[in-house]
């Protein structure tokens, strides 16, 4: 929304976005190594090219140096968007980002989107379902194993007890799994948009069971009500 509150002023066909160019630089990669399996050379060069081009269009356009962070590009104007948001983590999830940059995201995403109950998506509070306060299950995800994979692993952890914490307590007062959560109050659900929080639901089901195998003391912790303190939230 151009003006950061009103679905009337939306402008997203004039958003070059952090997130669909970041998966679209894993797919490309993902299909050149698809075609060295089956030895199709000309395939393969073809797609590693195009993740090349996107990769430096990436660093070119949307990563900004002075914010150490990823963001969004509104073409129209040829500038990047000053709102931070979860998307910034997007490169981190499909490995595109340099040591540096991971180094630097990890930092900004300490400083200003993590919180008591994980990762919050923007820090604009709109009334919007994709704002402050909700997180989402997918995002926390992406944050979790794209920090992992940068070796940024206190941090990693933090976000999964987090999240687990606010999922949990949610749980035992609604005997529910839910779309979206509050990550400031931890304990409700999300709200916001064009319709009624959903109950359920798949990708909370998946993210919860995927961190509860890989941080086992987390899970114990979480369900007793406290996450270690390994990173300041704000």
């Amino acid at each position: 929304m151009a003006d950061s509150r009103t679905l009337e002023t939306i402008d997203t066909t004039e958003v070059v976005p952090v997130d669909l160019n970041s998966l679209l630089f894993g797919l490309e990669q993902a299909i050149s190594a698809g075609c060295e399996r089956i030895h199709d050379q000309g395939c393969a060069r073809e797609f590693s090219l195009r993740a090349a081009q996107r990769h430096a269009a990436i660093d070119r356009y949307l990563w900004d140096e002075p914010r150490g962070a990823y963001l969004d590009y509104q073409r129209r104007e040829g500038v990047r968007l000053r709102h931070l948001s979860a998307a910034t983590l997007y490169p981190l999830f499909v490995s595109l980002a340099s040591e540096s940059q991971a180094r630097r995201v990890a930092t900004v995403v300490k400083a200003d989107l993590l919180r008591a109950g994980g990762i919050v998506t923007t820090l604009l509070e709109t009334g919007q379902q994709w704002d402050a306060p909700n997180g989402w299950a997918p995002l926390q995800w992406i944050a979790v194993a794209g920090f992992r994979s940068y070796q940024q692993t206190r941090l990693a952890e933090s976000i999964a007890c987090r999240w687990m914490l606010t999922v949990m307590r949610v749980y035992r007062s609604s005997g529910k799994l839910v779309e979206k959560y509050d990550v400031i109050a931890t304990d409700r659900k999300g709200g916001g948009g064009e319709y009624p929080t959903q109950d359920g639901f798949g990708w909370t089901n998946g993210v919860m069971r995927k961190l509860m195998v890989l941080y086992p003391a987390d899970t114990a912790a979480a369900s007793a009500d406290q996450c270690p303190k390994t990173e300041d939230a704000n």
